[in-house]
């Protein structure tokens, strides 16, 4: 295994970094071929003889395409070809070809493959040229007649269509089945909540955008960099597409501008510019622009109603929780959504349910927590409004129907810490300070309140290889095909290495993004640090094993007689745990061993017959302070306090950055993000940052980030779970809950505009299926 891929600079610890320790913070170690503009991305690696591809979207929601004049856009200079579905290169048409890992049931939408047109903005065309600019204009002549159809793209008008989904889904889990009498529990109870809630559409709009660079080599062997969460998921796909083996297809995506979910499928760019190369015969890249990020994949608009009933000491009786969300018509996306409401907090009697409505859209995709960012935002709200019900402290609420066990499965935590997550959030943000009433505390014009909610997220392992080589002159590398979105997979993976074996970590550099290297999961779900970790300490450990079975090896050195657990790995060197002056450095035990290296390779498989016993989470507690005029409408977040458990913090500077993100994007979704749909036209309208709205710095505090010590060795080897999803949820409701104790009006709909706070707004209301 090479230090470094030929085409990119490996991310190393700056010199004099030394030996770390896990949970230590240490800074980046890509952080500086970022800041300096030296990490590549997608669209920035240089190929010889390069076309430009550039897409032309549909302008209709449903029908068919009947002509396609492409003249003009071939009279442009520079213009090689138009690709559309009557002259493309051959692709294989079958479902099972275009299944990536994380694909929903139903069938997945193929690029140009036929003259259908089942969603605005549907890629159409594709537009090969010398260079961008020409393929940007000649874009702009193709001439599309369309025969168009009646389209659906309204959820709340079509509620009464929703159906049960399919849920051939990896990670997805149906509701589980109902328990007690939930509805006779409700009727019966002295105390009741029943709320509907709406959550719109919502967008990724990562800072790098989607894009293909596909480099054709003389012997027809592509080396594609797309941005994307899994280059072994898009090999995979790509290979099957096209009809190619793999081992003429590497996918490399060592650097990625954020993601968080757009890219665990591979999108269409990816498919067209593999298209491009192989039909012209040379490398090709696809750049979508800002407008086309919004022509694949989202949050799934969501429709909820939650029912909650308690006795008068606030023992919760009865929890119902209904969802409805969007699909396309040609696949069933499925998320998470009520599960939570049933394993949140302790009750008999309970009854979830979720539903879909097929609309004329493409088929949502997974955004940072999907499911739990709507489910758990609707039932935390309907806690906070039976809290007042009850004339009882929010928090005081939830520890009263804490639960240290699972009643849907009947099964025990791994670990559940989300006690000391209370009370160190509480004591650090001062609720005991709150005053009950809403319209009790204000400065100046602005009204102040204070809410909290409670985050849950699934703690996931999957299964990972790692290699490890650990060389004669005390250099280490190991690799997987993992991915760094920004997460800090490269500095976490490089720590844990170093720590292991006691090596600073300036010597220890971590391969990723290269579907070459050992297999690897997608980066999603929270799994990355327990699933990918979990193998590099496998691969680590190995070594610890040969240089200690070498040691014993060396004579007079008094490692004789040592057992593994009596050793250390500290200093470059093997050392005896209670002589830590006996020590043997590894280029010495290398040396007398005639070894260059050691290479050492790690399946980690999760250990499932010990993790069906236990529910897995991790777990957060979020504190918010808002300020609001009411006259304008505005809602300031001023101070975030989140408490989080998550296992073992291997890299504690990446982990908080992680959750403070979380919190940042909870902001956003909470008083910024949506995408509005003109029904009419079936599309989606403000697709672009400027009419996108999304948290910018003026609208974020300081954040309080608290790790509440937890270590989970049921979840992974290395006992830590993933903080990349936990830091959003819970934060939208906390917001919300925060506004009606500043104001005393309840929001319950996403995103909380001005005109849905202002004094004289009218009350909101969304109808039943």
């Amino acid at each position: 295994m090479n230090p470094a891929p030929q085409d990119s600079q490996q991310p190393v610890a700056e010199p004099g970094t030394g030996e770390v320790r896990i949970g230590q913070s240490v800074p980046r170690v890509d952080g500086r071929l970022k800041v300096t503009g030296q990490a590549l991305y997608s669209a920035e690696y240089a190929a010889p003889d390069l076309a430009w591809g550039v897409v032309v979207n549909s302008t209709i929601a449903r029908g068919r395409i009947v002509r396609i004049d492409s003249a003009r856009a071939r009279a442009v200079p520079g213009v090689l070809d138009v690709l559309t579905h009557d002259n493309r290169p051959r692709i294989r048409s079958m479902d099972l070809f275009y299944k990536d890992m994380t694909a929903p049931g139903g069938s997945p939408f193929k690029p140009l493959l036929d003259a259908e047109v089942r969603y605005s903005g549907q890629p159409v065309a594709l537009v090969l040229a010398e260079t961008f600019e020409a393929a940007r204009a000649a874009a702009r002549l193709v001439a599309i007649e369309y025969e168009q159809q009646p389209h659906e793209t309204n959820l709340v008008a079509d509620l009464a269509r929703a159906r049960e989904p399919s849920r051939l889904k990896a990670g997805y889990s149906p509701p589980p089945k109902p328990r007690g009498d939930a509805d006779a529990a409700y009727r019966a109870a002295p105390v009741k909540v029943d709320a509907t809630f709406y959550s719109g559409v919502e967008h990724h709009n990562p800072m790098e955008m989607h894009a293909s660079t596909v480099v054709y080599g003389e012997d027809g062997h592509l080396t594609i960099y797309d941005k994307s969460q899994g280059a072994q998921n898009c090999r995979w796909l790509v290979s099957r597409v096209f009809g190619l083996s793999k081992d003429k297809v590497t996918v490399r995506n060592p650097f990625v501008g954020g993601a968080f979910g757009s890219g665990l499928r591979p999108q269409y760019n990816l498919v067209l510019a593999t298209m491009a190369a192989l039909h012209l015969k040379r490398s090709a890249r696809v750049v979508l622009t800002r407008q086309q990020q919004f022509t694949f994949g989202h949050r799934p608009e969501t429709w909820q109603r939650v029912k909650l009933a308690a006795e008068l000491d606030g023992s919760l009786r009865a929890v119902v929780h209904e969802a409805i969300a969007e699909t396309s018509r040609f696949e069933d996306y499925v998320e998470v959504v009520v599960n939570w409401s049933g394993q949140l907090y302790q009750c008999d009697n309970v009854r979830l349910d979720y539903r879909l409505v097929p609309l004329d859209q493409y088929t949502p995709i997974d955004m940072r927590a999907p499911g739990a960012a709507h489910g758990v935002y609707a039932l935390e709200i309907a806690m906070d409004e039976l809290a007042y019900a009850l004339h009882m402290d929010p928090l005081a609420l939830r520890l009263k129907n804490y639960t240290e066990h699972d009643a849907s499965r009947d099964l025990p935590y791994s670990t559940k810490e989300l006690r000391a997550c209370y009370e160190q959030a509480a004591e650090r943000f001062g609720w005991h300070r709150r005053p009950p009433a809403p319209r009790s505390m204000r400065r100046g014009r602005e009204w102040v309140g204070w809410g909290m909610a409670t985050g849950t997220w699934d703690a996931m392992q999957m299964f990972a290889r790692a290699r490890a080589v650990l060389h004669a002159d005390g250099r280490l590398v190991v690799g997987s095909a993992a991915s760094d979105i920004g997460t800090g997979t490269f500095t976490a993976m490089s720590l844990l290495a170093a720590d292991m074996l006691g090596l600073p970590l300036e010597q220890v550099s971590f391969m990723l993004g290269d579907s070459n290297l050992p297999v690897a999961p997608i980066e999603g779900g929270s799994s990355h640090m327990a699933t990918v970790g979990s193998a590099v300490a496998g691969a680590c450990e190995k070594i610890q094993r040969e240089l200690w079975r070498l040691a014993r090896q060396v004579e007079g050195a008094g490692f004789a007689d040592a057992r593994f657990r009596e050793v250390e790995f500290a200093g470059g060197a093997i050392r005896l745990r209670m002589r830590p002056e006996a020590a043997l450095p590894y280029a010495r035990l290398l040396a007398q061993a005639g070894k260059s290296e050691i290479d050492m390779q790690y399946l980690l498989l999760p250990n499932v017959l010990k993790q069906k016993n236990y529910i897995r989470t991790t777990h957060s507690a979020v504190f918010c302070e808002v300020c609001v005029d009411e006259e304008l409408g505005t809602v300031r977040v001023t101070r975030v306090v989140s408490a989080v458990a998550a296992g073992r913090i291997i890299s504690a500077r990446t982990a908080r950055s992680q959750i403070s993100g979380g919190v940042v994007w909870g902001i956003s979704q909470a008083l910024h993000e949506e995408t509005h749909t003109d029904h009419a036209l079936g599309r989606f309208m403000n697709h672009s940052l400027a009419e996108y709205h999304v948290a910018a710095n003026a609208d974020i505090p300081d954040i309080d980030v608290i790790f509440v010590h937890e270590d989970d060795r049921i979840v992974s080897r290395i006992g830590a779970k993933g903080v990349g999803e936990i830091g959003i949820v819970g934060v939208a409701a906390a917001v919300a809950n925060a506004i009606h104790h500043a104001t005393g009006r309840r929001l319950r709909s996403t995103p909380m505009t001005p005109d849905k706070v202002m004094r004289d707004a009218p009350a909101q209301s969304f109808p039943a299926p």
